[in-house]
Order: structure tokens, then C-alpha cells, then sequence
């Protein structure tokens, strides 16, 4: 199946500095219609398209919208997020790059939606050198009476891969450490500075625009029954043409890596970053889409020269320099994991590493406070179902390296 450029239609089409390319291109048109209808029916628009957000979760986007603005407070906040720390995502950073009018103009929709009056773009900090042209994209919009009665301020993060989880998002906002919070509540009831709050990643606010335009009859006929619209994706690893695409939701992921990317003896493929889930090639025909696998959008090619026991030593040591520290499962539960895949490559494994990692992943995903720490078991389950093999002959192989050293000494 051939890419579906809906969401990015402008990239590579216009100029990211010249808001005239992006409004001769209807850009803007979607929040004219907007002001036009009433917050509530720019919401059950949303609601009736079946967009769901698309930062990993897929929580229906018109439902947080409603809750948000049917919660009581002072005011209410919209956030973009665009700190897309998770591995092997760049999709955000390449639409920012490319079609920054896309994401202001998502922003101002959405804050009209829940009656936000302030919004904050939270950009991680390795996309400093994107700040400029964001700032001046919002200028033009700003300068055109585009963004009346909203001041959008972007808020730089420092590089923590915690900030990509909304709580975590919000307490760096306030000026405190980045780390989860306990829920409830939850953010459209009492959120950034207690008050009502959505939180939506880039990717989620640049569809608003389409549906608006177009309905949300026609948004339903795009994907599949329960994953409506496209996907972005990036891909990377072992391909020939690593990139971002946008596919119709319910693609085969073997239209994505093999027939756009171009790999070849593919072994296996993680989607959603890296916590997301793994394919062997035996499953390429898997339709991506929320009801299978997606998560954030990011998909690692790993072929046949890859050790699986490798990969995920160093998956598990990045999501232990990465965890928070607040809750014991995930603090605690990574750092063990890195000890049984550390002894594991180091050829000292035991007889019952395989069991303790099964346990481990089970409470690490029942009793951890956020998704860090409940998703970072994924990778390990997934490996250990598809290519337990070569976790057996690891082990097996250090038993017969220690047998020998025994006999040796």
C-alpha cells in the first residue's frame, strides 16, 4: 500500500518561514470554520471522527477534550507535546521542521475547543535549533490575528526522556523535577497548575485541521474500525530509505519496512519506540493500528546480523538511566534487569534467569506508577515469546563455560 499524505501534504511543498504558502494550501481555513461553530461543536466533531491521540496511548481525543472543558478551575491549559524522547521517533521533529503552520494552527483549534486562553509548546531540548523557526512561525500567525486571544509560550525541556510522560510534562512546566504523578487526577480535571488541562502530542493536533475541513464522516472512512485516519511513522535501523511516512491506519507493517523502506532479511522489527512491541519477520503482515501494534509511531529495523540478547541489554540499560526514581518497581525492577542481561552478554547466566525476568516484567507492569516502568517489561516478554532459543543457548552456553572453568581449576 503507498503512503496517504494527508497530514503531511505541505512537507517539502512549501516554505516553513512564508505563512502565504501555508494559507494557499488552506491553511488556517480549518480554524476560520472553527470560530464559526461553538467550542462544543468543534468537540463533537472530533469526538464523531474517532481521532485518537497519537502519542502511544490512543485515548479518543474528543472525550479528553470534553472532560477538560466541562471541569471546573480558574482557567485551562493546552499542551503540544513535542518532546519526543522516545528511540527511534522523529516524526514530530520532521513536521515542526517542515510544516510548522500545521502545529500552530492545531494549537489554536484545540485551545478554542476547551476554552484555553494560554497554551504551551513543550520542545525537548535537543530540538533547540528548531526554536527559532517555530518562534517565527508564531509571529506570522500572531502578526495575521490567528492566534486572538491565545498566547502560545514554548517551554524548552533539558533532555529528560521522563518528560515525554504527561505528569512528568506538567511538573517540568511548573519549574519542578521531572517525575510521575500519582492519579487520579488526571489532567482534564486538575493538571497543570490544578487546573483543567489536555495534553496533546504533535502528531494528535495537526489532524484537528483535516476533520474540521473535510467532516467526520470522512476522517471514519479512513483507516480501520477502530483506528481511524493515517499514521505517522519514522523508520530507521536496517534500510535502505530510513524516513517519515504517513500510511493509512491498518497497513501492513511489511508496507512500511519492506515495500517504502526498503529492508531486507529483516529478523525482527520493535514498533513505538522502546518500550514498544517486537515482530519477527514471521508476522510482517501485521496491520499497524491500535488495536495491534503502533504506539508512538517509530519503527527500528533490526536484520539478521542482530543479537536479540544484545539489544535488549542495552533497551533495559537506557530505561534505567531514564527512570525517575519515584517508584520502587520501575526503579528498582530496571536495574535488576540490567543485571540478568548484563551476566547474560557477559556469558554467566543461570539456569533460572529466564523465570526471574518473566516475574519481574509481570510486577513491574502491574504495580508501576507510570508507562515507563509498566511498558519497559515489553521488549523483554516479546523477545523472550518469539526468540526464547537464543536466550536458552546463552544460558546454556555459560553453564558449559562455568562447568569448564570448574574442571580447569
Amino acid at each position: 500500500m503507498p503512503e496517504k499524505r494527508i497530514l503531511l501534504k505541505n512537507c517539502g511543498e512549501i516554505d516553513p518561514e512564508a505563512i502565504r504558502d501555508y494559507e494557499d494550501r488552506d491553511g488556517f481555513r480549518a480554524l476560520a470554520k472553527a470560530r464559526a461553530m461553538s467550542p462544543q461543536g468543534v468537540i463533537e466533531e472530533i469526538k464523531a471522527s474517532g481521532l485518537r491521540g497519537r502519542g502511544g496511548a490512543g485515548f479518543p481525543c474528543g472525550i479528553k477534550w470534553e472532560l477538560a472543558s466541562q471541569s471546573k478551575g480558574e482557567a485551562r491549559y493546552l499542551i503540544c507535546n513535542a518532546d519526543e524522547g522516545e528511540v527511534g521517533t522523529f516524526k514530530d521533529r520532521y513536521i515542526i521542521q517542515n510544516d510548522p503552520f500545521s502545529v500552530i494552527e492545531g494549537i489554536a483549534l484545540a485551545s478554542f475547543a476547551i476554552n484555553a486562553h494560554k497554551a504551551y509548546l513543550y520542545l525537548r531540548q535537543e530540538y533547540h535549533y528548531l526554536l527559532a523557526n517555530l518562534t517565527h512561525a508564531m509571529d506570522q500567525a500572531r502578526a495575521k490575528g490567528y492566534l486572538a486571544d491565545l498566547d502560545i509560550e514554548i517551554r524548552e525541556g533539558a533532555g529528560s526522556y521522563i518528560c515525554g510522560e504527561e505528569s512528568a510534562l506538567m511538573n517540568s512546566i511548573e519549574g519542578r523535577r521531572g517525575e510521575a504523578r500519582f492519579k487520579p487526577p488526571f489532567p482534564p480535571t486538575s493538571g497543570l497548575f490544578d487546573q483543567p488541562t489536555v495534553i496533546n502530542n504533535v502528531e494528535t493536533l495537526i489532524n484537528i485541521a483535516p476533520i474540521i475541513l473535510n467532516g467526520a464522516d470522512w476522517y471514519r472512512g479512513i483507516g480501520t474500525d477502530k483506528s481511524k485516519g493515517t499514521k505517522i511513522f519514522s523508520v530507521c535501523g536496517d534500510v535502505a530509505r530510513p524516513g517519515v511516512y504517513e500510511l493509512e491506519m491498518g497497513s501492513d507493517l511489511q508496507d512500511l519496512v519492506v515495500n517504502i523502506a526498503g529492508a531486507a532479511g529483516i529478523k525482527m522489527v520493535q514498533i513505538g519506540g522502546s518500550t514498544g512491541g517486537i515482530v519477527p519477520a514471521s508476522m510482517l503482515t501485521t496491520p499497524l493500528s491500535f488495536e495491534t501494534v503502533l504506539g508512538s509511531g517509530a519503527g527500528v529495523v533490526f536484520d539478521e546480523r542482530r543479537d536479540v540478547i544484545d539489544f535488549v541489554h542495552r533497551t533495559v540499560q537506557f530505561l534505567n538511566e531514564e527512570s525517575c526514581g519515584k517508584c520502587t518497581p520501575c526503579r528498582e525492577g530496571t536495574e535488576v534487569m540490567v543485571e540478568i542481561y548484563s551476566r547474560l552478554v557477559n556469558g554467566e547466566g543461570a539456569a533460572d534467569d529466564v523465570v526471574q525476568l518473566e516475574e519481574l516484567s509481570n510486577a513491574m507492569m502491574f504495580s508501576s506508577l507510570c508507562g515507563l516502568g509498566q511498558a519497559a517489561p515489553i521488549p523483554v516478554l516479546d523477545t523472550l515469546k518469539y526468540y526464547r532459543t537464543e536466550y536458552e543457548n546463552r544460558i546454556k552456553q555459560s553453564v558449559f563455560l562455568r562447568t569448564l572453568r570448574i574442571k580447569a581449576a
